[in-house]
Formats: structure tokens, C-alpha cells, sequence
């Protein structure tokens, strides 16, 4: 078992479980108790803790991270140490790796997909760069792909890191494909570097294959340098000349001709999106008998070509199926190069052997796999099913070709209201008219034994036009920010929804949008915004601890859900070991999981002001007399004057923009004497006030923080 797992970081982070690990770290599954959220904890690798250059730009990088601020980056939370352990606590991302969905999808995107995509990685590198953080590692790896279809980029700052290494280990090899030329010189990084290796993602996206590649890091690092890629649309023709251009003006190896900032990109993907026909009047930015000619429709297949990778033969020539215009490698040793000597086909030929054999053997057992589910799935339909029949089964109803208002009506007149229905979003379509149901999920004719179940629906949004603006994804982005855009890029009014409880979305951003994204919009129509309210908390009333032990009070806590923090003991007049202060009120609402810090009694002062009085001795009886009784006069009662007991306040600073700040400081308090402390303890600073009862009178007090002496507190007498 993981060593961390079941551990709590700082008494605030639980690690649950691993859910990646890379080169630098492993990374974990956690909960914020303090906020009652999960989130992911990237734990360093202990054969790096030894190194403390690269622990240091671990904190340095990560605190620099930690202040940007877009919804196309995971943020970054909080950066720390836990038992000789460097961490970093970011933002829990529900989704897959834009690598794993252009596999899904079969390697290649369709052009309108990777202009999604490219858009959304350019407005995270847009923003870092602003804030003068290069990434170094762009990579289909490091893109998390949402369920909404939006992309947050991952793992800023941390490639500086890696860099420090210097080698070419097993993790530079899977990032080698997408590193920019002067990367692989060992020469100076700036943003340019980050527009190269974003302009390789693009080019893997709208061909499903890597511009460059080899059998060594070293190997394809040479070809980033002096090499030419295949232009796209040579790879896959229904790429458009004006997203060729884009991409290959990214991926420029000369700088000075490369795109300038992440802005140039996003202006030129803008102009794109309006008029997918554009045709950029750029120079051939490879150079070449043609380069300073305009960059003119198939011109790239003419001004541009492939080089060979160093240290290898020839590359056989492709062959392309025009009737679907996929390309395909070579079939047969006709196909050959014929400049091959006769090893080098002989080769050739074993090679192509050793595919087709692969592949009878992977259709063999894709083959057996379908005969399996298919034998499966008729005796579970047919025998196995009623075994386990314990409801009412429901058929999902048809909702294809319907409006959502039409679908919502039949759901309730016909189907009782067991369904709910969801529009997600919008796509094009030839055929369905706008504003009908294209698909839905789960499928017509599907069983359910839920009593109600959510029907995801996508409708359509007609034909493409040029001349027709469309509504853009805006889940998980800032309400302030969309409404601006909308209004001022769209020309359309904004309103807003109810605010509604997620417990994926942070409070402030965008849960959902009428229309939805895809949406065809005129101008000066009305857009409604739904904004997350964060999860929504249930909470538990704060008992009262003041008395109590602290094994009770931590009893009482734990029955509720709550968590105890810290306990100092102070000087009290109260039972030693008792709860005499508590940093959350009795009575009030808290969430489960709240963090309670106490102060305990020493009992020191349990006996100012109360000393016994010594009992008069008996007078001596008379001798004389003994028959006569005594009689004891009435005792006189003095007044007794209480001790008086002052509340002594001081307020913790917050942590401010310190680089180095502690997470903790340290509360000095004099009371009446300036050589013998009355309280010196620590405390988190985001304990908020510290507050210690004091008996007796109260001359003067000096408080020190962190040994600065303050003047903000204060102290009151407290009624008795």
C-alpha cells in the first residue's frame, strides 16, 4: 500500500488514493477538510527530495503558478511540506488527457474540433505568458479534455524543473515529439517556445501523427531542428489552407518568423472561425526557392517537402486513397522506394510481413472478444436478466426530432414524468432542422430500473453560415468575464438564472447557458447564465466544550463530524485540563469537517483570591461553670471581594504577498511582568483571533508576534 494513503498533510489534506504518477511526481486523490472539496495533491518523488535545487524550484514554480488565475489552467491551491515531503495541492480535474481522446476518436479531429481545442490552449498560454510563466512541456499529455468539452492545460512551470536535470530519461522521450528547436539546442526559452510545441499539438490533431518522430530522444530532437514536416494538408485534404497556415506558422523552426505571442495565434484562429475559406497572405514561413511568395491554396505541397531523419534510408513515399482521401503507407515491395539497394528492400518487405502478420492477429482477437460479448449478452438478455429483476423496468422513449420543450411535454403526459430532459449542447446538422433533437442519451429503446432518469439530449443548430454567430462553451467560466464577452463579442443582452449548488463547479463560474453552446444567436437577443453557488454544505450546530476534557470535547467533536486542531494550555482559574475557550462560538452553524482549536486550563490560578480562613481556637471552658452551656457568638461575615477576569483579544495577521511566509506564528503575552511570559504558543494564522482569559488585576500587557511587538489587541473584564 502507498505509504501516503489514509495520511492527513498538515492536519487539512486527506490522500485517498493515486491517480497518475509522472517523471517529477505522484499524484493523489484528496479531501480539504478545511473546505470540504477534493482535490489533487502532487506529491514529489522522494529520490528528488535529496536534490534541493530541484525542491526549491518545486516551491518557487508552484507559488508562481499559484497566481494565475484563467479557466483554461488548473489552479493551483496551496504548496507545502509534510514530514520532510514536498507537495502541491491543486484543482481536482474530472476528465481525460487530450491524448486518450484523440485516441478514442481514432487519432485524427475533425478540423472544427481542433479549433476548438487549439483556441482554448492559446487563451491558458495567453494568460501564463502575461504573467511572464512559460510553460516548456505543451504535450497532448498535459491537456485535460472536461466533460463539457472545454480543455484546462496542467503541469505549468513544472518542465523548469525537469530541466535542471539534464538528461534524456524515458518522460523527455514522450515529450521530445512536441519540444521546439530552440528547446532542443539548450538555448533560451521564451513564450515563442510554447507556440511551437502548441502549433505540433495542432498538427498531431488534424493529421492523428506527429510531425517528427524516430528511435531515439536525440534522434527526433535533430529533426525539430533541421527537418521539415509534411505539410498537413498533404497528410489529410480536408484540412482547410487557412488552418494549414495557422499550423505551420506555429511550428516555424525560425523565430523571427514563428508567431510572436500567444495574441497573433488567437487573432488569426478569430478570423479563421468567421471565414474557414481565408487564405492568410503569409510568406512561406520554411524558406526555400518560394519564401518570399504569398502562401497560396496547395502551395504548401509545392514550396514545401519532406526531409529524411538523419541516420536513416529514405522514407517509402506515401500512397493516398483518393476515394477517401486518407493516406495510407505502401501495401507491397513494388511499392518500394526504388533507389533502396536490394538489403535495404529485402527489409523493406520483411517489414511489411511482420505488419500484416499483426494484423491477422489483432483482428483474430478483436474477432474472438465480439464472439464472447455477443455470447454474453444473448444469455443475460434471455436467461440472466430475471435473476437479478427486482423493479419495475422503464423503456427510454424516443425523443429524436422533437424540440426540448416537445420532448419535456410528451415526458409528462405520456411517460408519468419519470424522465428529466437535458439539452448539453448543440451541433451542426444537415438534416434535422434547428432546434430539434439530434441524438440523446441513453438511447431510445434502453432500460432503466431508476425511478426518475436524466435524458441528455443535442440539438440541432442547422447548416453552418458564415454570416451566422454561434454561442460559445462557456461552462466553468467566470460569470463577469462571459457577460462581457457576450455583450461585446456577440451583441447579444445577458440575464440570469437562479444560482444553483455544484459540486464540481466553484462558486462564481458558469454551471449552464440558454441557449446552449453551438446555438445559432442574432443580435440583441436575450442569453440566460446560470452561476454555481459550490457545493452545496450541510451543516451541524457547534456544541459548547467549555468544561469539558479533552478526550471529551474530542468525543463530542467526532460525533459531529468535526475535527480537533490544536489544544494549548493556559493559565486559568478553572479545573486543570478543562476546555476554558473554543475558536468557534457554541451554537453556531458549521460545516462537517471544520477544524476546531481549543485552550485548556492549568489550574494555576485556582486559588487567588480563595484562601482558607484558619479557624478560631476554643476558648477554654470554666472549670467552675460546667453545667452552664456555651454559647458560640453568631460569626461575623466578611464582604469578599472578587477576582476579576479580563478576556485578552489579539488578531493574527494574514499571511500578505511575503514570499516565504509561514503558515503558523508565534503569540507572546506579558501580563504585569515583561520577563515571565503569561502565554507563548503558536498558532495557524488562519486561526483568526486568539483569545485567553486572564485573573487578576491588570497593570500592563505587552503582546509580541513572531517577536514584533504589536499594539493590536485588547482586553475587557468579564462579568461574573
Amino acid at each position: 500500500m502507498d505509504q501516503y494513503i489514509g495520511k492527513f498533510l498538515d492536519d487539512r489534506y486527506e490522500i485517498l488514493e493515486v491517480i497518475g504518477s509522472g517523471g517529477m511526481a505522484v499524484v493523489y486523490k484528496a479531501k480539504c477538510h478545511r473546505l470540504n472539496r477534493l482535490v489533487a495533491i502532487k506529491i514529489l518523488r522522494p529520490d528528488l527530495m535529496m536534490d534541493d535545487d530541484i525542491r526549491r524550484r518545486f516551491h518557487a514554480e508552484a507559488q508562481a503558478v499559484a497566481m494565475l488565475s484563467s479557466p483554461n489552467i488548473v489552479s493551483v491551491y496551496d504548496v507545502g511540506q509534510y514530514d520532510g515531503a514536498d507537495y502541491i495541492v491543486m484543482e481536482l480535474i474530472e476528465g481525460i488527457t487530450l491524448k486518450e481522446y484523440m485516441q478514442k476518436r481514432g487519432g485524427c479531429l475533425n478540423w472544427r474540433e481542433a479549433l476548438h481545442f487549439m483556441t482554448q490552449i492559446m487563451q491558458a498560454l495567453r494568460h501564463a505568458h502575461s504573467r511572464g510563466i512559460v510553460h516548456r512541456d505543451i504535450k497532448p499529455q498535459n491537456i485535460m479534455v472536461l466533460r463539457d468539452g472545454s480543455v484546462k492545460v496542467a503541469d505549468f512551470g513544472i518542465a523548469r524543473i525537469m530541466d535542471s536535470q539534464k538528461t534524456m530519461t524515458q518522460e523527455a522521450f514522450g515529450s521530445v515529439h512536441y519540444v521546439s528547436p530552440e528547446q532542443a539546442k539548450g538555448a533560451h526559452v521564451d513564450a515563442r517556445s510554447d507556440i511551437y510545441s502548441a502549433g505540433v499539438v495542432l498538427y498531431e490533431m488534424l493529421t492523428g501523427c506527429l510531425p517528427f518522430d524516430g528511435d531515439t530522444a536525440v534522434a527526433i530532437a535533430i529533426q525539430h531542428i533541421n527537418s521539415v514536416p509534411t505539410p498537413p494538408r498533404e497528410l489529410n485534404p480536408d484540412i482547410p489552407v487557412g488552418m494549414e497556415q495557422i499550423c505551420m506558422q506555429a511550428m516555424c523552426a525560425k523565430l523571427e518568423l514563428r508567431y510572436p505571442d500567444a495574441q497573433s495565434v488567437l487573432r488569426d484562429l478569430d478570423e479563421f472561425r468567421r471565414n474557414p475559406n481565408i487564405v492568410f497572405p503569409y510568406a512561406n514561413p520554411w524558406g526555400g526557392a518560394n519564401a518570399d511568395t504569398a502562401y497560396l491554396p496547395n502551395a504548401s505541397s509545392q514550396n514545401t517537402q519532406s526531409v529524411p531523419r538523419p541516420g536513416t534510408d529514405r522514407i517509402p513515399p506515401q500512397e493516398r486513397d483518393n476515394s477517401s482521401g486518407r493516406v495510407s503507407a505502401p501495401s507491397g515491395p513494388d511499392a518500394a522506394d526504388p533507389l533502396m539497394d536490394t538489403a535495404a528492400r529485402e527489409e523493406f518487405e520483411d517489414e511489411q510481413r511482420r505488419k500484416k502478420n499483426r494484423v491477422i492477429f489483432t483482428c483474430a482477437v478483436v474477432a474472438i472478444i465480439a464472439i464472447i460479448f455477443v455470447i454474453f449478452f444473448m444469455l443475460w438478455r434471455n436467461f440472466l436478466a430475471g435473476f437479478f429483476d427486482t423493479g419495475e423496468v422503464l423503456e427510454v422513449p424516443r425523443l429524436i426530432d422533437m424540440t426540448v420543450d416537445e420532448a419535456k411535454e410528451y415526458i409528462a403526459t405520456e411517460c408519468g414524468g419519470r424522465f428529466t430532459v437535458t439539452c448539453t449542447k448543440a451541433e451542426f446538422s444537415e438534416t434535422v432542422e434547428v432546434g430539434h433533437i439530434i441524438s440523446q442519451t441513453p438511447n431510445a429503446g434502453s432500460t432503466t430500473k431508476s425511478e426518475v432518469t436524466d435524458i441528455n439530449v443535442v440539438i440541432s443548430s442547422g447548416v453552418p453560415d458564415d454570416n451566422t454567430i454561434y454561442m460559445p462553451s462557456l461552462v466553468r467560466e467566470d460569470y463577469r468575464t462571459a457577460e462581457t464577452k457576450l455583450k461585446n463579442d456577440y451583441g447579444v443582452e445577458v440575464a440570469y438564472g437562479d444560482r444553483v449548488y455544484s459540486d464540481t463547479i466553484d462558486e462564481g463560474l458558469i454551471v449552464s447557458t440558454d441557449p446552449v453552446a453551438g446555438s445559432p444567436l442574432t443580435a440583441g437577443q436575450t442569453v440566460t447564465l446560470y452561476v454555481s453557488k459550490g457545493p452545496e454544505i450541510t451543516t451541524v450546530p457547534m456544541p459548547s466544550l467549555i468544561g469539558l476534557t479533552e478526550e471529551q470535547a474530542n468525543e463530542a467533536l467526532d460525533q459531529l463530524e468535526l475535527e480537533l486542531g490544536s489544544c494549548i494550555t493556559v493559565a486559568s482559574s478553572e479545573k486543570a485540563g478543562t476546555v476554558v475557550y473554543q475558536s468557534v462560538k457554541a451554537n453556531t452553524e458549521v460545516a462537517p469537517g471544520t477544524v476546531v482549536y481549543l485552550q485548556l486550563s492549568d489550574g494555576s490560578l485556582a486559588d487567588n483570591g480563595d484562601q482558607p480562613q484558619e479557624e478560631a481556637p476554643d476558648e477554654p471552658q470554666e472549670p467552675d461553670v460546667p453545667d452552664e452551656p456555651e454559647i458560640p457568638a453568631a460569626p461575623v461575615e466578611q464582604p469578599e471581594t472578587p477576582t476579576p477576569v479580563y478576556q485578552i483579544s489579539v488578531p493574527l495577521p494574514a499571511a500578505g504577498e511575503e514570499e516565504n511566509a509561514s503558515d503558523s506564528v508565534t503569540v507572546t503575552i506579558y501580563v504585569n511582568d515583561n520577563e515571565n511570559p503569561y502565554l507563548n504558543a503558536s498558532y495557524p494564522r488562519d486561526f483568526g483571533t486568539v483569545t485567553t482569559p486572564y485573573s487578576g488585576e491588570i497593570n500592563s500587557i505587552t503582546v509580541y508576534i513572531d517577536g514584533v511587538q504589536t499594539k493590536d489587541f485588547d482586553y475587557t473584564e468579564i462579568d461574573q
